[in-house]
This record gives C-alpha cells, sequence and structure tokens, in this order.
C-alpha cells in the first residue's frame, strides 16, 4: 500500500522559536489542524496563573515538578507523570522544581498564534 508525506511535517524542537513568556516561563509550540502541541521550560518559583480554556489538555511533566491548583485541590505532577485537565477546568500552577513539559491541546490554541493570549501577564 503506498502512502503519501504531502502532508507530514517533521519537527524539531530546537528548531521551532521559543517565546519568552515571562521571566519564568520559555515556550515553544506547533500547531496542526485540530491539536497544538507546546514545550514549556518554567523555572522553579515560577507561576502560571489561574484560567481556563475549551481546549482539553493533556500535560506530559517530562522532569521537574508542577503544582497543579484546582477549585477543588491540587495535583503535583513530576517527571515522569501526566496529567488530563477537561475542558474548561479553571486551573493555575506552581513551580516546585525546574521543569520541562509537554502540552498537548484540542483543539488549536489559536490565540496562542494571533498572540492574544495575556494570562501569562496576570
Amino acid at each position: 500500500m503506498a502512502t503519501s508525506t504531502a502532508s507530514v511535517v517533521h519537527h524539531r524542537w530546537s528548531d521551532v522559536p521559543s517565546e519568552q513568556i515571562n521571566v519564568s516561563i520559555a515556550r515553544q509550540f506547533i500547531t496542526g489542524e485540530r491539536v497544538t502541541v507546546a514545550r514549556f521550560e518554567l523555572k522553579r518559583g515560577g507561576v502560571v496563573p489561574r484560567h481556563a480554556h475549551e481546549n482539553e489538555h493533556v500535560s506530559y511533566i517530562v522532569s521537574g515538578a508542577l503544582k497543579f491548583v484546582f477549585d477543588d485541590g491540587e495535583v503535583l505532577v513530576r517527571g515522569g507523570e501526566v496529567l488530563q485537565i477537561p475542558s474548561n477546568i479553571a486551573h493555575a500552577a506552581e513551580v516546585v522544581e525546574d521543569c520541562v513539559a509537554i502540552d498537548v491541546f484540542s483543539s488549536v490554541r489559536q490565540y496562542w498564534i494571533d498572540k492574544t493570549d495575556t494570562y501569562f501577564q496576570r
């Protein structure tokens, strides 16, 4: 069976531009038609302010630790662990240890592409 690679795209994180969101957080991301994949480098003491989005969110902590804060509790996620956050669930994150995280969002985070997201500046 023949396959077409006309729409296949190969990425290297080293080639994806990094955005310094604030002094503690750097972000890289790529988007497909229905998904956004992001790589975050977070420094201990950093905070991702409380926010919610309609995107389903899966966060894989490659190294370090993040404490996710929800209205009904907290979850500490360490390197090698994964957290699933359903759509529209308000959350924040505190960087407990220097951290690398890979986050997957469905659908596309259009306001990242448009550069109209502001919750990191709160």
